[in-house]
This record gives C-alpha cells, structure tokens and sequence, in this order.
C-alpha cells in the first residue's frame, strides 16, 4: 500500500476479524483447567469476552491480563490480552506512549504464537507492527489527523456514536478521505446496521477502488446478513484490489472458501525448464529429462514454451516495450509463451487419448487459454517481481475479466 500509514490499517479492523471469529476462538479456551487454559465457568472469562463481542476493548484489558496471570499457558488468553491492549494503545493521547502500549500488546502477541497460536490474526498484526511499536498517523494534515486520533480513541473506548460523529468531522474537513469513510461502515456493522455499513463501504471503494480493506469488509457485512453469494463477489473484489501487498484479502477469501466448505482451484503449474540469459545473443534454455517420454506432449511443449520466452529476451521485447531501457519478463510474453505451448500440446497426433496421463495443471491451462484467462493467469498464479508490474495497468482495463477469471475458475460458487 502506497501510504506508510496504511502499514497499520487498521489495527481495530484487525480486531474486528477478531469479534467475527469470536464463536470459533472461544471454543479454542473452553478446554478444563487443567491443561492451563482457563475454564469456560471462570467468571472473569465470561465477562472478558462480553466485553470483547460489545467491542469494549478497554475494560475487557485488565480482565486478560488477570487471566494471562492465573492461566499462563493459555494463548487464547493471551490473544485477547494483545488485541485489547493494541485497542487501549488508541485512546491514549500521548503519541510515545500510543507506540509503547503497542509495542506491549504485540509481545502478548508473540507469547501467543509461541503458545501455538498461529492463527491468521496473530500472524497478520505481529506482520504489521514493529517491534517498537512503530508511529500510527492517519493523515499528514494535522487537523485531519488529530480528528481521527480522537474518533479511534471514542471507538476503542466503545463511544459508537461519538466515533461515528468523528469521522463524519473527518469527512467535512477531508471528503476524500478514505479511512474515515471506511471507519464510518465499521462502526455501523459493529451496531450490527449491515446495510448502512455497506453503503459506507461503497463509498471508501469510490474514493479508492484499488485498496482491499473496503471490499473485504462489505464482504464480512454481507455475510453477517447470511448473503453468502454477495459476500463471495466482494472478497473475490478484494483480491483482486490488492493480490500482492498483503495477505489479508486471500485470508478473507481463503475464510469464505472454508466457510462455505468449499476449495479454491488454484493452478500450481510446476515449469519444467528454465531461460536464463548473460546479454541478448547468449540465452540458455534448461529443460528436464523427466518431460520427454513417450506418449507424453509436454515435453515437446515446454521445449516451445522455453524457445518463445528466449525471443522475447532478444528482439521482440524492444519492440514490444519500446519505452523500457532493459529486458524483464512480463505478462504478456508469459501469456504468449504459455498460449503457444498449449498450442503444441493440443495439435498433437491423439492428444485427448493421452490428456489423461498429462499433469492435471497443464490440462487446466488448457482450458484457460481457450476461456481467454491466460493472461489473468500469468499475473495471478505466475507472477513474480517483474511481471508484477503489470498488474496495475491489467487491473485498470481489464478488472472485469480478473473477476470472471476469479468467478468462473477460481472460487466455487456457495452451496444452496
């Protein structure tokens, strides 16, 4: 993400995928005592979580950290105690002291995973906050920037309606301000108002179509209100927003897939060759022995698919990125090579005898070239540092056939 402060997008957002999976994770600390973990009868267990699912993040704090003493090795407990304290960390009005408490509630954190812990939340905020505890600003206005302090700090503190009327300050002053846009749908799902939240989902999404966190959490709205169908088109949204900063828009559709019990196709085509080049007229193609057996059309095509990418390291890539001063791979020298190796496995003599004994990834790649999606192919499942960079331009003309890719290939449609 472009903005440095977006490292720490959104600390209560993350949070918030806490409150989601509350059924689930507090089935992980109902286990008896005497394994360490705090027993579903304690009382100060009970109304630690009571205060977490209110949002109450602030009052839920001490309770934890109690829990955390009686029951060291329950990493639930010790969960809870960093995400509530990463909370409380907002409402403090001194920036040093903001950054020690999150510096704080991250090592709950890491006692956490070495608990076992290695839930996607844990891994996710441990990823996003430095060891220090790092500097969390919202804006380089200051006057924006104060305002959303004051709005996070009403929401940790669950003041809803306060929050919600910081935000909209926010908006008066900086109307293009995405955070705060999104913040407002946030607090409207936490007051379990699913169609208002959505509606300020949409609008973080106009003001920035190509930032995840909008997307993933209308999806998380709709699929609070039992839309299963719509909240799968809003995670497939999200990844295809973001599908290389971060982790999280796959988790939310790698979530929605597990929900619904159902697996995403992902084609891992493994290369069997290698292009490597010291300058333009010394290019070596490596390919495996194991490709060429009898009967057997890929190896054929890999030699081909091997043989394209050698041109484009020479000739065709000037003429085709006339503009950039060096060779790298790209997207479309990557759809190009796959496009012909298909080419010479399917003109073989009695290919669909023999298809059955193929590498079930090249029999997908198959049928992604005759759909169209070999170019959604190589960004998505192909891509590396070089081909990325692709991506952006793809994604601005074409984000429509990224979703039909997604829709059609991809992700399995809900179960009725």
């Amino acid at each position: 993400m472009a903005d440095p402060s977006h490292c720490f997008i959104r600390i209560r957002l993350l949070l918030f995928c806490l409150l989601l999976c509350l059924p689930l994770q507090a089935q992980i600390a109902t286990q008896p005592s005497d394994d360490g973990k705090a027993p579903e009868t304690d009382p100060d267990r009970k109304q630690a979580l009571e205060f977490l699912e209110n949002g109450k993040m602030v009052q839920a704090m001490p309770l934890f950290e109690k829990l955390c003493s009686e029951y060291p090795k329950d990493a639930g407990m010790w969960e809870r105690w960093g995400t509530s304290t990463l909370s409380y960390a907002q409402t403090l009005g001194d920036p040093s002291l903001r950054k020690k408490a999150r510096s704080r509630g991250r090592s709950f954190l890491l006692k956490a995973r070495e608990l076992g812990d290695n839930s996607n939340l844990v891994q996710t905020m441990l990823g996003m906050i430095p060891e220090d505890g790092g500097d969390l600003t919202y804006s380089p206005r200051k006057d924006v920037d104060d305002a959303m302090q004051q709005a996070e700090a009403e929401f940790a503190r669950g003041n809803y309606e306060k929050a919600r009327e910081g935000y909209l300050r926010v908006l008066l002053i900086d109307p293009k301000n995405y955070d705060a846009a999104l913040f407002m749908g946030d607090v409207y799902f936490k007051q379990h108002i699913n169609g208002s939240a959505g509606e300020w989902f949409a609008r973080a999404i106009e003001i920035d179509p190509n930032r995840e966190t909008a997307y993933r959490y209308w999806g998380d709205a709709l699929w609070a209100s039992g839309k299963r169908a719509e909240s799968r088109e809003k995670f497939i949204l999200a990844v295809i927003a973001e599908p290389y900063n971060n982790n999280r828009a796959w988790n939310g559709l790698n979530q929605w897939a597990e929900y619904n019990k159902v697996s995403l196709h992902w084609v891992r085509l493994q290369d069997r060759g290698s292009v490597s080049a010291q300058d333009d007229q010394h290019i070596n193609i490596t390919l495996d022995p194991a490709s060429f057996k009898k009967h057997d059309p890929s190896g054929s095509a890999w030699m081909i698919y091997g043989m394209n990418r050698a041109l484009w390291h020479g000739d065709k890539f000037k003429k085709e990125f006339p503009s950039e001063p060096k060779y790298r791979r790209t997207m479309r020298e990557e759809a190009d090579s796959l496009h012909l190796m298909v080419a010479t496995m399917t003109e073989q003599k009695d290919f669909e005898k023999h298809k059955k004994d193929l590498d079930p990834a090249l029999v997908d790649l198959v049928l992604l070239d005759k759909a169209g999606f070999l170019e959604p192919f190589a960004l998505l499942n192909r891509a590396d540092g070089e081909i990325a960079q692709d991506y952006a331009p793809y994604r601005e003309a074409h984000r429509d056939v990224l979703y039909r890719y997604f829709d059609e290939f991809v992700v399995p449609k809900a179960p009725h």
